[in-house]
């Protein structure tokens, strides 16, 4: 976020550089007509020092005004007002400081009212320039915090809505594993083990990952395996899982838990339709620089509807639509569909950067 010392900073480099050009475009234009000597000099450092001064002044009355509470016009007339004043301010000066006036010899040389209403006139112009480009910046700069504040609210959504989720799987998959663990734990020590060892990298990942925003496909795939090592141990010759994964793939960012739902469905609901063992595979390709993603389970699929906790997928499978058009909108495509006795859900994310 834009913090008031850079506001500043710009301030100051744009004031001090912006008079000091000033001075010399107009040193510029008197050589350039071969006029150029000490009283010309002084009239150009003088007119820059006074412009210096005045829109000083301005930025004090502007910082108080709220752009977006007033109107077009209504800014149009205070930057108006205020140019005008400025510029008899500063022909006022000019007029009672004779060394800065236009022929250096005092008011009564060329100092008419006809004369200080053109020089009046002219300097209206670059003090409404100089206004306009204030509140150009300052625009700019409210629009940039903003978007900043808007960015940030809507990181923190999608890091809320991906910490409800986890909260939600996390309960019912450790309880069912906990259960697991301690009845092995009389049956069969290494197995219990073992599941011990996969839960804790599993949970591992669940805690570290919520500190990025993505991270490379090859950890949420690691994280998968931890949490189907557990169920395959739940489940022993009940249930087979093959992974085709390339290679390319795997620094690929994506957001994390984004394919876990979709693997917790195919077992969970794999379990209930297929013939034993049930068979889950993960399929993971880059085509065209588009990320592929494919979850099949041996099975049928059954509308969320008829199932008995229907409103936990339902809501499972909406928030997993709702995660890719937040976070890839316009480029993903998402779709699940039954071929030959089994269940396939596809997730391709398009590619963003140019990799």
């Amino acid at each position: 976020m834009i913090s008031q010392k850079k506001k500043n900073r710009l301030f100051w480099i744009l004031q001090t550089s912006g008079w000091f050009l000033y001075f010399v475009f107009t040193l510029t234009i008197y050589w350039q007509r071969e006029n150029l000597t000490r009283s010309t000099f002084v009239e150009c450092a003088s007119a820059a020092i006074l412009g210096f001064l005045i829109t000083l002044s301005f930025r004090l009355l502007y910082k108080k005004i709220k752009i977006h509470n007033y109107s077009v016009l209504t800014l149009f007339l205070i930057v108006f007002l205020l140019s005008f004043l400025g510029a008899t301010i500063m022909v006022g000066i000019s007029v009672l400081l004779p060394f800065i006036g236009t022929d250096c010899e005092g008011p009564s040389a060329g100092h008419s009212f006809r004369l200080n209403l053109i020089m009046v006139i002219s300097w209206i112009a670059p003090l409404a320039g100089w206004s306009a480009l204030y509140f150009g910046i300052k625009f700019w700069q409210e629009w940039m915090i903003q978007k900043e504040k808007t960015e940030k609210a809507n990181a923190l959504a999608q890091t809320a809505q991906l910490q409800m989720l986890r909260y939600r799987m996390n309960p019912h998959f450790l309880f069912n594993t906990l259960n697991s663990i301690r009845a092995l734990i009389s049956e069969n020590k290494i197995s219990a083990k073992k599941m011990v060892t996969e839960l804790s990298e599993y949970l591992r990942y669940s805690l570290v990952s919520r500190n990025y925003k993505n991270v490379p496909l090859k950890d949420e795939i690691e994280s998968i395996r931890h949490y189907l090592e557990i169920q395959k141990i739940r489940y022993e010759d009940k249930l087979c899982v093959s992974f085709d994964i390339d290679p390319a793939t795997e620094e690929y960012p994506i957001t994390s838990f984004l394919i876990y739902p979709l693997v917790e469905n195919a077992v969970q609901y794999g379990m209930r339709t297929s013939p034993m063992p049930l068979n889950v595979r993960i399929k993971a390709e880059l085509f065209e620089n588009n990320l592929h993603i494919e979850i099949s389970n041996s099975g049928l699929w059954v509308e969320p509807s008829f199932q008995e906790d229907s409103r936990t997928i339902g809501r499972g499978l909406d928030n997993l639509r709702q995660r890719l058009e937040d976070i890839y909108p316009g480029k993903h495509h998402f779709e699940i569909f039954e071929k030959e006795d089994s269940v396939y859900a596809q997730m391709i994310i398009k590619n963003e950067s140019g990799r």
